[in-house]
């Protein structure tokens, strides 16, 4: 254990990696930032107010140019899920480099059909969800998810929920009711948001369960009022993510389903940051809250890393894609197909789903502990290892702590931790780290935290 800071007199040290990362001998920070500004789109956006330099990974570590370790506690943007570079995965695929790289669906290759027949077997028993379309991206996915949907039901209605988020493509924006995620340019024709179940600021003012979780059954007011009353589908993420880890009441999608399914429209639910056992007691999110979707989208965490998403239904949803010619160059690719099939056995063979049940649920504790000592928290929630923390500077008008946020992850960064932010005002703390996370490495965040809110003015 190596100490990070002595701050606050917290004993805060960040476990050490048995990792020894290889010296870095590329450009400078200072001639990388310089290459991105000069010849990278300013739409990228970076945090921290000075750029991080990564120059390796290891599992749950990461270490800069300079040879300082950090713990990655926001896995890439929810993008690794069983640890960077992880050993039996890069062997996968450094095997597979060497063989083929390349070659469209419009041939065959063994690794595709074993990696959707693997999938398959994952989904819950009966669902008959087995059709898998292989995409680059979440966005893509969500994209095909919502042009099968209208082509099965013929209808044109879209409904999302507000302070979700679906891609950066146009088609994923338009299903965006996220501001900040959103340019005010795109076109949201067909498209209504609804109400999440974000409790913690309801916007009707109500609490849960007296509530009658308004929220869920106002769909059906949407659906009748803002629509034809037909919609093609419904698309939610089980807990949202960029949103700030919104965790609905238990019934919330039970109630929206029953009734879109009502009105004639397919059930989509976005598993792009919530898959893979990532909420430690189910292996889908949406098993947490007793439903079957029709179709399920999926990315990030579906690779480890590789660009890499998933579209996956019923056979006769699917099979609306024959319509018109349709494929996807890159989609289905045999790097890819081998590297999501080794992380998916690797998530099997490590009982990754068991550790983030236990780390997360250990992590969640040290966290609510933090909440009764520091005012800034207004709510610890999520699940496993997707939790997010929302800062308020008063917890009765729940004024978003926004700017007290972006200082945190500083300080944060300062300690050895990586960790992300989000929630409509930019309040929320988004923890969602690598699934071989451990509890030392929960506890050194934890303490990380502490430390740095103990120190805020």
């Amino acid at each position: 254990m190596t100490p990070q800071s002595a701050g606050t007199g917290i004993n805060l040290s960040l476990p050490v990696s048995s990792h020894k990362p290889a010296p870095y001998t590329g450009p400078s920070r200072a001639e990388v930032l310089a290459l991105r500004q000069a010849y990278l789109t300013p739409g990228l956006l970076t945090f921290y107010k000075e750029p991080l330099l990564i120059a390796e990974g290891h599992m749950q570590y990461l270490w800069d140019e300079t040879g300082k370790q950090y713990l990655d506690a926001f896995a890439g943007i929810v993008t690794v899920s069983v640890g960077h570079c992880h050993p039996e995965v890069v062997k996968k695929v450094t095997a597979q480099l060497g063989k083929l790289q390349h070659t469209t669906t419009i041939y065959l290759h063994p690794t595709i059909g074993l990696y959707g027949k693997k999938m398959a077997e994952h989904m819950p028993a009966g669902s008959q969800l087995t059709s898998n379309y292989f995409t680059n991206s979440g966005s893509e996915a969500n994209e095909i998810a919502i042009l099968m949907s209208r082509e099965y039901t013929g209808n044109a209605d879209v409904v999302s929920l507000r302070n979700g988020y679906h891609g950066g493509t146009q088609a994923a924006m338009a299903l965006t009711a996220h501001g900040t995620w959103k340019f005010k340019t795109s076109p949201a024709v067909g498209v209504k948001n609804a109400t999440p179940g974000y409790c913690y600021r309801c916007p009707y003012g109500l609490e849960y369960p007296s509530c009658d979780v308004k929220c869920a059954r106002d769909v059906e007011q949407l659906i009748r009022y803002e629509t034809s009353g037909e919609v093609a589908c419904f698309i939610g993420e089980p807990i949202q993510g960029v949103g700030g880890a919104v965790t609905p009441p238990p019934e919330y999608f039970q109630i929206v389903y029953d009734i879109v399914r009502k009105y004639g429209g397919l059930c989509i639910a976005d598993e792009v940051q919530t898959g893979f056992g990532r909420t430690g007691t189910k292996f889908w999110g949406f098993e947490n809250w007793g439903v079957t979707p029709d179709i399920v989208t999926m990315a990030k965490g579906i690779g480890n890393g590789i660009p890499l998403g998933n579209c996956i239904t019923r056979q006769e949803i699917a099979t609306t894609m024959k319509n018109r010619i349709h494929f996807n160059t890159y989609g289905g690719n045999p790097i890819s197909m081998t590297q999501g099939l080794a992380t998916l056995e690797v998530i099997d063979a490590e009982d990754i789903q068991g550790n983030a049940l236990k780390v997360g649920g250990h992590l969640k504790d040290r966290l609510l502990e933090l909440q009764q000592r520091h005012a800034l928290i207004g709510e610890v929630r999520g699940m496993g290892l997707m939790l997010g923390v929302e800062l308020v500077r008063d917890r009765d008008s729940k004024e978003p702590a926004n700017t007290e946020t972006a200082d945190i992850l500083e300080m944060c960064k300062h300690r050895g931790l990586l960790i992300g932010k989000g929630g409509l005002y930019g309040n929320v703390l988004r923890i969602k780290p690598p699934m071989c996370l451990t509890k030392d490495d929960a506890d050194f965040l934890a303490d990380c935290l502490d430390d740095v809110l103990s120190q805020l003015p």
